[in-house]
């Protein structure tokens, strides 16, 4: 990139490659028309809670106003459920800017940030935007039963001086796999306590493993602890931006010299509120992506095919060669899906679990480029 004001910007935004977000799906819209079946972002295949659409309607005559800066109800109605008090809740436009603001307020030029190799590409982008170092650790090897997952016991022996911050997830994105709480536990007590540990939940809500357990039931054991959750996946709401985090009140006051005033507004707020009340929704979307999942994984794999275990609405599903061709079949199907090249891992492809309809799609079109390969 060369430009008039390149040379201008800050020297880790000059080097900073923006997030890929994948395809421009709303021109891919405008050429597929109804018969795209969109399978690349890990949405919520189920829709928007029916609840959080009627919280939305009674609120978008006053959108005029601006939105409440606190988020007060939408923090009670969390702290209430995670056992907190409201001081430890912060709100976000998505987790996405909680994480970025994570990194903003805790590291600069010359500082370390770990964070598992394999991980979230959001991770190595906020350590980078502020010119600290990122530090990726090797995962579990790939004849492991988790494998590429984030290996909890590599992380200490990373930790040096410069170490200011540590990101991890759990399940985790893109391998869609998880770590047990006792592991998580056992990495806690060998972290200082003045360094952060950012345990990214966004898809905990798909989590059926025994032992899978939020972090937030170390937070009294680890103030150092901080979770991050988002309405994106599970409750549906992923195009009303509305994530959150529980940490330490020493930590959210920090983060909220940063956050901007009104960065969750006024539809987001409220339809978030109302998607934490409508637990039947959420049940159903769960139950459904569970079905939905492990009739992929066994097709996938029939097909010979390695699926990774996955606890969460997506699958990562390794070609064993370069997967381009595979994702161009399915392209042409107007089944969009989400390549990994970005991440390292050329031979695969990441796959929404979606609904009943999406997944014969989706199967139909595996099973035909499979025939076709």
């Amino acid at each position: 990139m060369s430009g008039l004001f390149l040379d201008r910007a800050a020297k880790p935004i000059q080097k900073l490659v923006a997030y890929d977000p994948g395809h421009d799906l709303p021109r891919l819209r405008e050429r597929f028309g109804d018969i795209i079946v969109e399978l690349g972002s890990n949405e919520n295949g189920w829709g928007t809670s029916p609840m959080a659409v009627e919280a939305v309607t009674r609120a978008v005559r006053d959108s005029f106003r601006y939105p409440d800066p606190l988020g007060l109800g939408l923090r009670a109605k969390l702290a209430e459920r995670h056992d907190c008090s409201e001081e430890e809740i912060v709100l976000g436009n998505g987790s996405h800017e909680l994480l970025m603001q994570l990194a903003q307020v805790f590291a600069e030029p010359g500082d370390e940030v770990i964070y598992s190799r394999y991980g979230f590409a959001v991770y190595p982008i906020a350590t980078r935007a502020v010119g600290a170092t990122g530090v990726a650790v090797d995962p579990f090897p790939r004849d492991h039963g988790m494998p590429l997952g984030t290996n909890l016991a590599n992380i200490p022996a990373a930790i040096n001086e410069r170490t200011k911050i540590i990101f991890v997830a759990n399940p985790n994105n893109p391998t869609g796999t998880h770590f047990r709480i006792e592991d998580l536990r056992a990495m806690m007590r060998a972290v200082p306590g003045h360094i952060p540990v950012v345990v990214d939940e966004a898809y905990t809500e798909f989590a059926d493993a025994p032992g899978l357990e939020s972090a937030i039931t170390l937070r009294a054991e680890f103030p150092n602890l901080v979770v991050s959750r988002t309405f994106s996946k599970a409750y549906g709401l992923a195009g009303l931006r509305v994530g959150y985090l529980v940490a330490h009140r020493d930590v959210c006051e920090l983060i909220n010299r940063l956050r901007e005033s009104f960065n969750v507004n006024t539809l987001g707020l409220v339809a978030a509120e109302a998607a934490l009340d409508d637990v039947e929704f959420l049940a159903r979307v769960r139950a459904g992506v569970l079905t939905q999942r492990a009739r992929i994984a066994e097709a996938a794999s029939a097909l010979g095919w390695f699926v990774f275990p996955s606890q969460t609405n997506f699958l990562l599903i390794d070609f064993g060669r370069k997967a381009q061709t595979f994702e161009d079949a399915l392209f042409e199907r107007a089944v969009i899906v989400r390549p990994m090249v970005g991440y390292g891992l050329a031979n695969c492809l990441r796959m929404t679990v979606g609904n009943p309809e999406e997944t014969d799609r989706l199967i139909t079109a595996l099973q035909e480029v499979r025939d076709a390969a």
